[in-house]
């Protein structure tokens, strides 16, 4: 089955974003243990992160991460893959098995709403969580006018 670049990359997003304990606990209640083989197994390396000034200005190269990666291939042919941070291989692996079940029509429905739609869920409170907390330290700065300007 093929999906649009933007369905796999809100599950992907989703998977990559979920914690290592959250994903398998989320795995191990649904009961997802296919049968699968290693075509490229977990591998931990740097990849160099770009960014822009404003968002909008030059190139530069602040730093980089580490980032692990995985390949598997489950029983029906149809191969799954994941790039998360840090280096977790476990969750490589774990996220490259979803990746590919999510490929598979009879799971794909079930499992965008039982496990990525939770995933995403969990992610937007955490987001806004962070956000309320960086607002309590937020300083609006003003400026007064005075009117006898003439």
């Amino acid at each position: 089955m093929h999906f649009d670049t933007p369905t796999r990359q809100r599950w992907m997003a989703a998977l990559s974003h979920s914690t290592p304990e959250m994903l398998r606990a989320h795995m191990r209640t649904l009961g997802l243990a296919p049968d699968y083989e290693l075509v490229r197994a977990p591998q931990t390396g740097l990849v160099q992160i770009q960014a822009r000034m404003g968002a909008t200005g030059e190139r530069f190269l602040p730093g980089d991460a580490t980032l692990t990666r995985a390949v598997i291939k489950l029983a029906s042919g149809t191969l799954g893959f994941s790039w998360v941070l840090g280096r977790d291989k476990g969750h490589a692996e774990r996220c490259a098995v979803c990746d590919a079940l999510l490929q598979e029509p009879d799971d794909f429905q079930t499992l965008m709403e039982t496990l990525i739609t939770p995933l995403e869920a969990w992610r937007a409170a955490r987001i806004q969580a962070r956000q309320a907390e960086i607002n309590t330290s937020r300083v609006d700065f003003f400026t007064l006018v005075r009117g006898d300007s003439a």
